[in-house]
C-alpha cells in the first residue's frame, strides 16, 4: 500500500531526477548549455519541477498538448539541492487556520512551494496517493540552474514511445519503459 503522500523518484547515490516540459527553444538551449539560461528561460518566474514521470505526462499531454510543453526534459539534480528546496519550502496553499497576513508572511519568506497532486497511471487517471510538485522561485531558481543541475536529458522520444504503446493497449511494454521511481529516503546530509 502506497502512503497518501510519499516522495518517490528515479535516483542514484549522487542525483535525483525531476521533469520539466518546455518549448523547443528553451529545451534546445538548455541541452546545449547543460542548464537553463536567460534568455530564453525566465529566471524571474516560478518554475515547477515534477518527480513523477507520469504526472509530467499528464501535465504535458505526453509532450503533445501544446508547443510550450513539446519537449520533456529529465533534469538530474543533486540530493543536497533537493534537500535545500524542501528545507526552504512552504505549502502552495495556506493552512485553513491562517490569516491572510500570516499566509503572506510565510509565502514571502519561502522561495519554494510544495504541492501534492494525485499520482497518475498509464492512462493518466488520478490515483489515490499523491505525488510532490515543487515550485522554485527567487534564489531557489538561481540555485537550481547554477548549482543543483548535474545533467539534462531529452526524454521526449521516450514519452512518445510509451504513449504509442498505451494507445495500442500494450500496457506491459509501456510499463517496462517507465523510469523506476522508488520511495526517497533523505538523510541529514541532504540538507
Amino acid at each position: 500500500m502506497i502512503p497518501q503522500r510519499q516522495i518517490r523518484a528515479f535516483y542514484n547515490d549522487k542525483t535525483m531526477r525531476v521533469y520539466q516540459a518546455y518549448s523547443n527553444a528553451i529545451a534546445d538551449h538548455a541541452l546545449a548549455q547543460g542548464t537553463f539560461m536567460s534568455p530564453p528561460f525566465k529566471m524571474e518566474r516560478m518554475t515547477w519541477i515534477k518527480l513523477s514521470f507520469l504526472w509530467m505526462m499528464y501535465r504535458s499531454g505526453w509532450g503533445l498538448k501544446d508547443s510550450g510543453q513539446a519537449r520533456i526534459l529529465a533534469v538530474d539534480i543533486s540530493h543536497e539541492g533537493f534537500g535545500w528546496a524542501l528545507a526552504h519550502s512552504c505549502p502552495s496553499h495556506p493552512d485553513e487556520l491562517m490569516s491572510k497576513e500570516e499566509w503572506m508572511h510565510v509565502k514571502e519568506n519561502a522561495p519554494v512551494r510544495i504541492q501534492w497532486d494525485p499520482e497518475r497511471d498509464l492512462l493518466l487517471r488520478p490515483q489515490p496517493h499523491r505525488t510532490i510538485q515543487i515550485g522554485l522561485s527567487k534564489q531557489a531558481v538561481s540555485l537550481y540552474v547554477e548549482d543543483w543541475i548535474q545533467r539534462i536529458t531529452d526524454v521526449t522520444s521516450l514519452a512518445h514511445s510509451i504513449h504509442a504503446l498505451v494507445s495500442q493497449g500494450d500496457f506491459a511494454s509501456a510499463h517496462a519503459l517507465l523510469p523506476v521511481e522508488l520511495p526517497y529516503r533523505m538523510t541529514r546530509s541532504d540538507f
